[in-house]
């Protein structure tokens, strides 16, 4: 780390994702040094270039990958100041109907990557302090039919999330988490393009919308930023009111 230069590193895992893709162009507005690292390094390098960041290809599964990207993050010049884990996905299925393989992926994809973020960046920021986020879901607070395998990752990246708050705050670390609805982009497309299933989904939120990428990504930038620097430990509901209201019926 160069200590003459102050500008901001944010790590953005699971860049290329509809929500890490408007976080990214976020902290680079924000005039942050932006680090977009993923799997698919056509589509990061296509980002980089676009908000002139720095692309690392990484398995966010991968505990030492995620280590060497926060090694080379920490080299550039400027002082790393915030972190976020973007990376998920979906399954809906009943417990019954879940393979032991299909249970590991969605827990590997959801929760492995979640801790291997905080092991990560605990031990990067211990010096200087710093804000990290992760993504939950509102599956993990409320039943929702055939999330089990989701909502059990999910509700883990919760209690890691509280953990983690407390046994970093003397360090100056922050750790908050977003727990979206659903929410427009690939990994839901399938319900989104499904006419019968959207309007389903659309029921059980009481806003009768989907989420856009954009809104997650800016209570994510404001979890990172300074504005929010008395915040931690926190899950913050982006949902629609999914999780906590009861969906009016329709006269």
């Amino acid at each position: 780390m160069n200590d003459a230069d102050t500008t901001p590193i944010y790590l953005v895992l699971g860049a290329t994702g509809a929500v890490g893709s408007a976080l990214s162009r976020r902290l680079a507005a924000r005039g942050g040094r932006v680090v977009v690292a993923g799997r698919r390094l056509d589509a990061l390098e296509a980002l980089a270039d676009e908000i002139a960041g720095v692309p690392f290809q990484v398995d966010a599964r991968d505990f030492e990958q995620v280590a060497e990207v926060f090694d080379e993050a920490g080299r550039l010049p400027g002082v790393m100041t915030g972190v976020a884990n973007c990376v998920g996905s979906i399954l809906l299925k009943p417990a019954h109907l879940t393979s032991a393989t299909e249970l590991e992926e969605t827990i590997a994809t959801n929760l492995y990557s979640a801790f291997a973020t905080v092991r990560s960046a605990a031990r990067a920021l211990r010096r200087t302090g710093g804000s990290v986020v992760l993504v939950s879901s509102a599956a993990a607070s409320i039943g929702l039919p055939n999330h089990e395998a989701i909502a059990a990752a999910k509700a883990g990246v919760e209690g890691l999330v509280r953990s983690a708050a407390a046994s970093y705050a003397p360090a100056g670390i922050r750790f908050n988490a977003v727990a979206p609805g659903l929410v427009d982009s690939a990994m839901s497309q399938r319900i989104v393009s499904s006419p019968q299933a959207l309007r389903a989904s659309l029921a059980l939120h009481p806003l009768g919308r989907v989420g856009k990428p954009e809104e997650i990504a800016a209570l994510i930038d404001w979890l990172l930023g300074p504005e929010s620097d008395w915040v931690t430990g926190q899950i913050w509901g982006a949902d629609g009111g999914l999780a906590t209201l009861k969906a009016r019926a329709k006269a």
